[in-house]
């Protein structure tokens, strides 16, 4: 007798603060340390680091978007659970704050010669404020 695959994939991304999606969901897009990880019903097991990124899923066949810095990702056949230090879902972002956060962002990443600039810690606000601009911007913000 053939084991039939799961329709859906529980999802659940939480942060220290709060739990930001518990939800049946049809697909996950996640952004593994080495690339972006596609997750469908019945994927094999795995755990991944996270990077800063966008995490994308489908529900009722709608995509929605969030803007994620660093974390883990367990993966299950029928499950996804996202441990990272921030979650923002597309609607929740303030894009004129967000360009802002971008451009003062590009602005360290080029004096990153001055020893008062901390150049991997432009680099992470770098990688945020743009996560957080492309979430918003993908979901019409």
């Amino acid at each position: 007798m053939e084991a039939t695959l799961p329709s859906h994939i529980q999802l659940e991304i939480v942060t220290p603060d709060r739990q930001v999606v518990h939800d049946l969901v049809e697909s996950v897009t996640i952004p593994g340390k080495g690339g972006y990880l596609g997750i469908l019903p019945g994927h094999a097991p795995l755990l991944s680091e996270l990077r800063t990124g966008e995490v994308v899923y489908s529900r009722d066949g709608t995509k929605h978007y969030l803007a994620v810095s660093w974390g883990f990702a367990e993966v299950l056949p029928s499950r996804v659970i996202i441990l990272v230090q921030t979650a923002e879902r597309a609607e929740e972002i303030d894009l004129a704050r967000a360009e802002r956060a971008l451009e003062r962002a590009e602005e360290r990443l080029k004096e990153f010669t001055d020893p008062t600039i901390d150049a991997e810690r432009a680099r992470e606000a770098y990688g945020r404020a743009l996560a957080r601009l492309q979430a918003a911007r993908r979901s019409g913000g």
